[in-house]
């Protein structure tokens, strides 16, 4: 079965949210592990390193593309907006359904179990909406992305 170029691009439009958003996750949880937070103020440090990744990562494409920083950050925001937070609250979920997994640190295999298996679940419900952005508009923006 073929896949169409929407797909095709959305797919590769969450495979650049999920680095951004895998990154933010990481780089939060290893600093809160690392200071012994508990999982209350691990959440929205790893979120908003989520948010910060993501959103660096596609400003940095799509600044190649535009004319001014106004017009990346307004490009940025209406791409990733939704396909961040979908990622996020969707790994945060199952996460928080996973026992203790976001009380581990770093070094114990159920850290990053339990983040490859809620990253990778988020991926694949994160596809269907950044396709559904993508094909709401026709030429959107998610072409700008690159890497």
């Amino acid at each position: 079965m073929a896949l169409s170029e929407t797909t095709k691009l959305a797919i590769k439009h969450t495979t650049h949210c999920l680095i951004g958003c895998g990154i933010g996750e990481i780089v939060g949880m290893l600093i809160a592990s690392y200071f012994g937070w508990h999982r209350i103020g691990r959440l929205p440090l790893a979120i908003i390193l989520a948010f910060g990744f993501g959103y660096s990562l596609t400003y940095r494409g799509v600044r190649k593309h535009t004319a001014s920083f106004k017009d990346a950050f307004k490009i940025t925001a209406a791409t990733d907006t939704l396909s961040i937070t979908t990622m996020e609250i969707v790994d945060n979920t199952i996460e928080l359904l996973i026992p203790n997994a976001l009380l581990v640190t770093a070094t114990q295999p159920r850290f990053w179990w339990g983040l490859a298996l809620s990253l990778g679940i988020a991926f694949i419900i994160t596809v269907p909406v950044n396709r559904y952005l993508i094909g709401r508009s026709g030429v959107h923006a998610h072409h700008h992305h690159s890497m």
